[in-house]
C-alpha cells in the first residue's frame, strides 16, 4: 500500500514546488564572443603584431624550450593557466607562419 500523504521527514520532505529556472547570467555568457568581436581582435593582432615579451617567448619556443617559455610567460603574466594559454597561442601562430611559408 502506497503513501497517501507526503512525509515530513527524509530527503524529499517539505512543500512540493516547481523549480524556478533563472536565465543565464552575463558572466556565464561573457567569453562567448561574436563574429565581429573575433574579427576586430584578429585585425588588432595583425596590426600591432606581438608584444616584446611575446616576441621573446616566441624565440624561446623556436629553440624548442617549451618549459623555459612557460616559466618566462608565467613570470610575466603572473598565472600558470594564463601562461599555458599564451604558450599554446604562440605555438599556433608559429604553425600558421610555417604553413604560410610552405605555401609561398
Amino acid at each position: 500500500m502506497g503513501i497517501k500523504y507526503d512525509m515530513a521527514i527524509g530527503l524529499n520532505k517539505g512543500h512540493k514546488v516547481t523549480k524556478n529556472t533563472q536565465p543565464a547570467r552575463p558572466s556565464q555568457r561573457k567569453a562567448h564572443g561574436g563574429k565581429r568581436a573575433k574579427f576586430v581582435r584578429d585585425l588588432i593582432r595583425e596590426v600591432t603584431q606581438l608584444a616584446p615579451y611575446e616576441r621573446r617567448a616566441n624565440e624561446i619556443l623556436r629553440l624548442g624550450k617549451d618549459k623555459k617559455a612557460l616559466k618566462f610567460l608565467k613570470q610575466r603574466l603572473g598565472n600558470h593557466i594564463r601562461a599555458k594559454r599564451k604558450r599554446d597561442e604562440l605555438q599556433r601562430l608559429q604553425q600558421l607562419q610555417r604553413k604560410a611559408a610552405a605555401h609561398k
